[in-house]
C-alpha cells in the first residue's frame, strides 16, 4: 500500500513538472536584453496596462518569437521521443528498445533530409514513411519462429541504422553547400531554429499519435505479457502491435523531422519513469509524455545557459543520459539476456 501511494505521488509530481519547467525556462537565455529581471518586469507590465516601454517591447519579441516557441518545441519533441520509446519497449518486450536502437530515428532523418533536398517531397510524411520503413525492416530482420531476442533485435537495429545513415550521407554528398550545412547541423539534434510554424508542423502529428497511444495504453500491458496471453483475452497480437507501432512511429518521426536526431531520451527516460512509478503502462505512458517533455526542456535550458553560442541539444542529451543509463544498468543488473 505504501509503495502504491509513493508511485501515485511520483506520477502526479512528474505530470505537474512540465508547467513549472516552462515557467522557469522563460527566464533562461543568453540574451542580455531579456535577463531574468527584465522578464520579470515585463510580466509585471503585462498585468498593469499602460506601463509598456520600448525595452519591454524588445523583451516581448525575444520571449514570444524566440524563447517560447523553442521551449514548447522542446516540450513536444521530448514528450514524443519518450512516449515512443516507452511504447516500443512494451511492444517489443525489450527494455533496450528505443527509436534510436530500432533505426527509426535514422530512417526518419533520411526521409526528412531527402525532403529538404527535394522541394516537392513534404517533410512530415517523408519522415514518417521512412521511419516506419526502418522500424519494419528491423522487426523483420530480428523476427524468428520464437519471436524476438534481445541480441537479434539490437543487431537488426544497428544494421538498419547503418543503412539509413549511409543513405543520409549520400543525400548530403549530392546536396548543394547551403542545404548541406543545414542538414549536417540538423542531424546533430538541435532546437535553435525553433519557430511557431515548426511547432505546428510537429504538434499536430504528435498530438494525434499521442492520443492514439493513450487510447491504446491498456493494451500495452497485454502486449508486454506475450502473444499467448493476448490470444487468451481475445486480442489479435499482430493487429494490436500494428495499432501501437504506427502512432509510436508517427510521433517519433514528427519529432525527428523538426529537431533532428536527439539521442538517448527514448531509451533512458522510460527506465527512470518505471523505477519511480512501476511497470504499469497505463501510468507509464502519460507520465512519459509529461516527464520526457520536461526533461528535454531542462537539458535545452542547460545548453542555452552554459554557452553564449549555439550547441546542438542532441550532444547534451547524450552526455547527460549516458551516465544515467550506465547507473541504471549497474543498479538493476540489466544486461543482454535472451527472451
Amino acid at each position: 500500500m505504501e509503495r502504491h501511494h509513493s508511485s501515485k505521488a511520483w506520477a502526479i509530481s512528474l505530470c505537474i513538472l512540465p508547467v513549472l519547467v516552462v515557467l522557469v525556462s522563460i527566464f533562461i537565455g543568453p540574451s542580455a536584453e531579456a535577463s531574468p529581471r527584465a522578464v520579470f518586469v515585463w510580466l509585471i507590465s503585462m498585468a498593469t496596462p499602460g506601463s509598456h516601454s520600448h525595452t519591454q517591447g524588445m523583451v516581448e519579441t525575444i520571449l514570444l518569437d524566440v524563447r517560447l516557441p523553442r521551449i514548447l518545441l522542446a516540450l513536444v519533441v521530448g514528450a514524443a521521443l519518450t512516449a515512443s520509446g516507452s511504447s516500443l519497449q512494451a511492444l517489443m518486450r525489450n527494455p533496450l528498445v528505443s527509436p534510436d536502437i530500432l533505426g527509426l530515428s535514422s530512417g526518419a532523418a533520411f526521409g526528412a533530409a531527402l525532403s529538404m533536398s527535394l522541394h516537392w517531397m513534404p517533410l512530415q510524411p517523408a519522415a514518417f514513411l521512412f521511419g516506419l520503413l526502418a522500424t519494419a525492416l528491423s522487426t523483420l530482420m530480428a523476427g524468428g519462429r520464437r519471436g524476438f531476442s534481445m541480441t537479434s533485435l539490437i543487431l537488426a537495429g544497428v544494421i538498419t541504422s547503418g543503412i539509413f545513415t549511409a543513405l543520409l550521407t549520400i543525400v548530403q554528398i549530392y546536396s548543394d553547400p547551403f542545404k548541406l550545412q543545414t542538414i549536417v547541423h540538423w542531424t546533430m539534434g538541435n532546437l535553435h531554429n525553433a519557430s511557431w510554424s515548426k511547432l505546428r508542423s510537429a504538434g499536430l502529428p504528435v498530438l494525434a499519435g499521442a492520443a492514439a497511444l493513450m487510447f491504446l495504453r491498456w493494451r500495452l500491458n497485454a502486449i508486454s505479457m506475450g502473444d499467448d496471453e493476448m490470444r487468451a483475452v481475445g486480442l489479435n497480437p499482430t493487429r494490436e502491435k500494428i495499432l501501437v507501432l504506427i502512432p509510436a512511429t508517427l510521433i517519433a518521426s514528427a519529432a525527428v523531422a523538426v529537431a533532428g536526431i536527439i539521442g538517448m531520451i527514448g531509451l533512458v527516460v522510460p527506465h527512470m519513469i518505471r523505477m519511480l512509478i512501476g511497470p504499469d503502462n497505463r501510468k507509464v505512458l502519460p507520465v512519459s509524455l509529461a516527464f520526457g517533455g520536461a526533461f528535454l526542456v531542462l537539458v535545452d535550458d542547460f545548453a542555452r545557459a552554459i554557452t553564449s553560442f549555439e550547441v546542438p541539444v542532441g550532444i547534451f542529451t547524450t552526455l547527460i543520459s549516458g551516465p544515467i543509463f550506465f547507473y541504471l544498468l549497474k543498479k538493476h543488473d540489466a544486461g543482454f539476456r535472451e527472451n
